[in-house]
């Protein structure tokens, strides 16, 4: 399966690719995202908690720190030259492996209809809006774009989500000495379980834009209603989702490396 990856991935070259696609590479995206992101979380006094609690917080905790690191972010892809393989996925999967991503889609609209959003201003929405969606396009681009593609030429597809899909959860661990505690390792084991589904995102339709547009979803849902609902579908079922998607991603990418296994020998044999 490795060997079939870094073929494909050899395949999708083009003149584009100003740097040729290695793990450091990846790695070294990930390591300035944290820098940049959590430098600004940092210089501006957050208190995780209290990201949605008003047009101040918002500003300087959510849209600032996500400002900085879409300009970072766009800064490197645009030297790696990675966009198309980054955005585009060449093999998708099967399309019932939409399930838990669709899933997580109607969760995150019925936490978002069943919120208070009673102190939630005009500026507050225009914040959490912009903020949302620097999350979906920075850390997809992150995680599900550079990550996997840097990943790919050295990893089959398990190992390609197992280290993006944790780094991502390792990603939210600075949160304990940011007023997460303790919880922090808690939303560490959640951002793996949700990571897989944005991976699922991705490979199941065949585009990053995919998971961008559920992550910032999901992220909108939570922190629009302070991360406190009338009635908390959101962190109730979450960590079912995080079960299923534990358990399921791996028979998925299992049955995915038996047929083309199976495709590789009918090709020799043919």
């Amino acid at each position: 399966m490795m060997s079939i990856n870094r073929d494909m991935l050899q395949k999708s070259l083009d003149p584009a690719l100003r740097v040729r696609p290695r793990v450091r590479w990846g790695v070294l995206a990930y390591f300035l995202y944290i820098a940049v992101f959590y430098a600004i979380f940092v210089i501006n006094g957050v208190d995780y908690p209290r990201v949605g609690e008003s047009e101040q917080t918002l500003l300087l905790w959510y849209v600032a720190p996500l400002s900085g690191g879409a300009v970072l972010t766009f800064t490197i892809v645009t030297i790696y030259g990675w966009w198309n393989p980054a955005l585009v996925e060449r093999r998708s999967l099967s399309r019932w492996t939409m399930t838990l991503p669709i899933i997580m889609t109607v969760i995150a609209i019925v936490n978002m209809l069943t919120g208070d959003f009673t102190r939630v201003t005009p500026l507050m929405w225009l914040y959490l809006i912009v903020g949302s969606i620097m999350v979906g396009f920075n850390e997809e681009m992150i995680h599900r774009g550079q990550l996997i593609v840097a990943l790919r030429s050295r990893f089959g597809e398990t190992g390609v989500w197992l280290l993006s899909t944790a780094m991502f959860a390792v990603f939210h661990l600075p949160g304990m000495f940011l007023g997460l505690g303790a919880g922090a390792l808690f939303q560490v084991v959640m951002a793996f379980g949700l990571g897989s589904i944005f991976y699922l995102a991705r490979r199941s339709t065949g585009s990053l834009v995919a998971s961008m547009l559920l992550h910032g979803l999901w992220d909108f849902s939570v922190f629009s209603a302070n991360g406190a609902s009338a009635l908390p579908i959101a962190g109730l079922l979450a960590p079912l989702l995080v079960i299923a998607a534990v358990i399921t991603v791996p028979i998925i990418l299992r049955r995915e490396k038996r047929r083309d296994s199976a495709q590789s020998v009918s090709r020799s044999v043919g």
